[in-house]
């Protein structure tokens, strides 16, 4: 696989605390890696450098060998980079059917409220967008009446309607009931797979990421700790006991 993704010596401080302090990782092409690691230990702050919403102190991220620090968010959109956030992005007064031809739309630069939203050409594709992420019968439901996995799967399908190769997904399992969380993660697992995405996410439950994820990064105070295969990582007794939660013994406390 080559590199789609390389970040080198990021830095950034907010006062002084350091939310990158020499971050070096390389994405590689049509993985899913998965960010873990405690709240404030900088997972975000990452995604936020990687899609022009925050610009690092020092160091750089290259997209394809392109450099995409300085770029606007839009720019790095058309460069094949989006990504979806933990508060689903979506017009709530709007269907779901209606958000993704937005998405569509937008990625083909004729969005505007003066033109016929459902064109026959934008609703025929997020018809079948929707029918991929397995939206179909939510399709006429407005987005303020979705439950938390249907709402987040619209805010994926919506990211993926910018036919994106790399896509950075914020806690994507956030807020979604137990019961369903499973579904929310084998269905955009799928999808991204057989569309040949490459996926970077943020995730609190291990479950999730050692469900679907390739590689395992843990970030700890700006830094990287640890990084590889899931069940390298996740056996690891620094990360059962600072991430995971696991104490000596066999204990147990809430992971941050």
């Amino acid at each position: 696989m080559s590199v789609l993704l390389s970040a080198q010596d990021l830095r950034l401080a907010f006062g002084g605390v350091k939310a990158a302090d020499g971050i070096n990782l390389d994405v590689m092409e049509r993985e899913f890696l998965a960010i873990i690691g405690p709240n404030g230990a900088g997972k975000t702050t990452f995604i936020n450098m990687s899609t022009g919403h925050l610009r690092p102190q020092g160091g750089s991220i290259t997209y394809q060998g392109r450099q995409v620090l300085g770029m606007k968010p839009r720019d790095i959109v058309r460069m094949g980079i989006a990504r979806s956030f933990q508060l689903p992005q979506l017009f709530t007064e709007h269907t779901v059917l209606e958000n993704a031809a937005m998405a569509v739309a937008a990625r083909e630069g004729t969005f505007s409220p003066f033109r016929p939203l459902l064109r026959p050409a934008f609703r025929a594709e997020a018809e079948a967008l929707l029918e991929r992420f397995g939206l179909t019968a939510a399709a006429h439901q407005r987005a303020d009446a979705l439950n938390e996995g249907t709402r987040k799967l619209t805010d994926i399908a919506m990211a993926v309607a910018m036919k994106p190769r790399l896509l950075l997904m914020d806690e994507p399992t956030s807020g979604v009931a137990a019961a369903d969380k499973m579904a929310v993660v084998e269905t955009l697992a799928r999808v991204l797979r057989e569309a040949g995405v490459t996926a970077v996410f943020v995730e609190h439950d291990m479950d999730v990421v050692a469900r679907i994820a390739d590689r395992v990064a843990v970030w700890g105070q700006g830094r990287i700790a640890a990084l590889g295969p899931p069940e390298q990582v996740l056996s690891d007794p620094m990360v059962q006991r600072d991430v995971i939660g696991i104490q000596p013994g066999g204990g147990a406390h809430a992971a941050a």
